[in-house]
């Protein structure tokens, strides 16, 4: 059975996107833990991040990089956060975020209902800024 992220890679589910390449996407999750809480995923369903090749972790790391960035700029953050977690959707996936504390780091803590107009402005704020950082190639109209 195809993971719920396969799902909105394939445009099955709504999914608001800010990056897009032939091997990974970047989408906002429905629950951030700061505005611009962004899953960087593998189109490819792989589970496990240990079980994912180095040379594709590697790009998938780069992706997140990326976006790190950007979440960075957009938000004025001190920091950007980057956790794997893995427990919540059994498909590789990468949390990347504006980080301001050590709590921010605490998925626990995420907002389950975020306004839809703070996540359309968290996904322009960031293609913005993937923009500028000259990234304008992967980001989707």
């Amino acid at each position: 059975m195809a993971s719920v992220f396969s799902a909105i890679i394939a445009g099955q589910l709504p999914g608001r996107f800010v990056w897009e390449d032939d091997e990974f996407v970047g989408f906002l999750t429905i629950a951030p833990v700061t505005e611009g809480h962004t899953l960087v995923v593998p189109r490819k369903e792989i589970d496990q991040w240990q079980d994912v090749d180095a040379d594709t972790f590697a790009r998938l790391t780069g992706v997140a990089q990326k976006i790190g960035q950007a979440v960075r700029t957009a938000w004025d953050a001190p920091r950007a956060g980057l956790l794997i977690a893995g427990l919540e959707v059994p498909h590789l996936h990468l949390h990347v975020f504006p980080a301001f504390t050590l709590g921010d780091f605490d998925l626990s803590g995420a907002d389950p209902n975020p306004s839809p107009e703070s996540m359309d402005e968290a996904q322009r704020k960031i293609k913005q800024a993937l923009r500028e950082l000259g990234y304008g190639d992967n980001v989707p109209d």
